[in-house]
C-alpha cells in the first residue's frame, strides 16, 4: 500500500515514488495506491497513473487506486481514463480487487494446462 503524504502533481512526483512504482513492477508486486492526500491532480499525473496501470496489467500484476477525490476523478473522466483505471472508494475494496484478479489469473493459468 502506497499513500503519498502530501498533495502532488506529476511534476512533483518524487524520484523515490517513481522508484517504488518501478520496483513493484519489476518484482511483480501487486500495488494499491491511496490518493486520499492528493487534492489537485493534473492531467499529467492521471496519464502517468494510467500508463503505470497498463504496464502492470500487461505483466499480470494488479494496480489499484483507492480513496480518490472528486477532482481527480473528474480529470480522469475528462481524459477518458476513468474506465481504464481500477478505482475503488475504499482501501478494503482495493484489496478485494487485488484478490479477485489473483484468483482470475490463477484460474486462467489452470485453463492453459
Amino acid at each position: 500500500m502506497i499513500t503519498p503524504q502530501s498533495d502532488f502533481s506529476s511534476d512533483k512526483l518524487t524520484a523515490e515514488f517513481k522508484e517504488l512504482i518501478n520496483s513493484c513492477l519489476q518484482h511483480k508486486t501487486n500495488i494499491v495506491i491511496s490518493l486520499k492526500n492528493v487534492l489537485n491532480a493534473d492531467e499529467k499525473l492521471v496519464t502517468d497513473l494510467a500508463d503505470w496501470h497498463q504496464q502492470f496489467y500487461e505483466r499480470s500484476i494488479s494496480f489499484v487506486l483507492c480513496e480518490v477525490n472528486d477532482q481527480t476523478l473528474s480529470v480522469a473522466d475528462i481524459l477518458d481514463l476513468k474506465v481504464e483505471l481500477n478505482i475503488t472508494p475504499t482501501e478494503s475494496e482495493a484489496w478485494d480487487i487485488v484478490q479477485m484478479e489473483e484468483i482470475e489469473r490463477e484460474l486462467m493459468s489452470d485453463d492453459d494446462l
